[in-house]
């Protein structure tokens, strides 16, 4: 099958051995003084691993492999201790890895291992600090359930709309583009000044839809946007795009990164384009 899975650069790699720590899952070993991939079956294609190589010799790479096989990584990780089954669960977990995780808990519960107290929705609203660059625990990928009534109240005789917002974070700079909320979801993709000007973006727009926010004029790296968003669209079934954009004339570009994104994935998907006028409403 063909997946994400990491890339070891020989070349740049100085056998350092500081990934490894961070690969609870045993799919690197120092071999002949450099890091190896011993295992495709152990790799799951996060790259926590990535954030504490100095030399930048690893990264994510998309070909055919062997599937990743929770059950046997965690056969391989009970022998190494309670820390090393924590920091993998708090990975999966942070990941939105909800079916890994699941599973990873249901072979700790067949085998008779405790599970270790760690960070998750039951016991933290802040979730493990991935060693990655630039990665925290504000970035950290969160799957939010809500109660489908349509309203809630706060006090008697006040009546208010809830949240709607399905995942966490919502800036396309700190979305992991491998995370399972994506599998099969309406997309929002807006200009971060629209939930400001739009009064109801909530009830309107957001339900039931996944969310993403940037700012097409001052955020830099916009090449870097089309690249994390082509990912998301080639790794992921996506059924809809709604994109919503200021009047603006800078504001435009958010359509146009998500056309060269479908483009550089080679995947049609179709595209609901609204227009949020500074006043408030929506451009007819």
């Amino acid at each position: 099958m063909k997946r994400k899975i990491i890339n070891i650069n020989e070349e740049k790699c100085t056998g350092c051995g500081l990934c490894i720590p961070d690969c609870p899952e045993g799919a690197i070993q120092l071999i002949e003084g450099k890091a190896r991939l011993v295992s495709d079956l152990f790799c799951d294609g996060l790259g926590a691993c990535i954030g504490t190589c100095p030399e930048g010799a690893i990264s994510i790479t998309e070909r055919e492999a062997e599937a990743y096989n929770e059950k046997a990584v965690m056969a391989n990780i009970v022998r190494q201790g309670e820390a090393v089954i924590k920091a993998h669960l708090e990975h999966l977990f942070s990941h939105g890895e909800k079916e890994y995780y699941n599973t990873a808990v249901e072979y700790l519960t067949e085998n008779n291992v405790p599970i270790p107290e760690h960070n998750n929705s039951k016991n933290s609203g802040a979730q493990a600090c991935e060693n990655q660059a630039g990665a925290c625990p504000g970035s950290a990928n969160q799957i939010i359930r809500r109660d489908e009534s349509p309203y809630t109240k706060s006090q008697p005789g006040n009546v208010r709309n809830p949240s709607e917002l399905r995942q966490w974070p919502v800036q396309l700079k700190l979305l992991n583009p491998s995370s399972s909320f994506f599998d099969g979801a309406d997309l929002l993709v807006a200009a971060d000044c629209v939930p400001f000007a739009y009064p109801n973006f909530h009830t309107d727009f957001l339900t039931g839809r996944i969310l993403i926010i940037f700012c097409p004029k001052l955020d830099s790296d916009i090449e870097g946007y089309i690249s994390k968003l082509s990912e998301i669209f080639s790794n992921h079934e996506i059924k809809s795009i709604t994109v919503l954009h200021m009047e603006v004339p800078c504001c435009g570009g958010v359509r146009v990164i998500i056309e060269s994104a479908l483009k550089k994935a080679g995947k049609k998907v179709t595209i609901t384009d609204k227009t949020i006028q500074i006043d408030g409403s929506i451009k007819q």
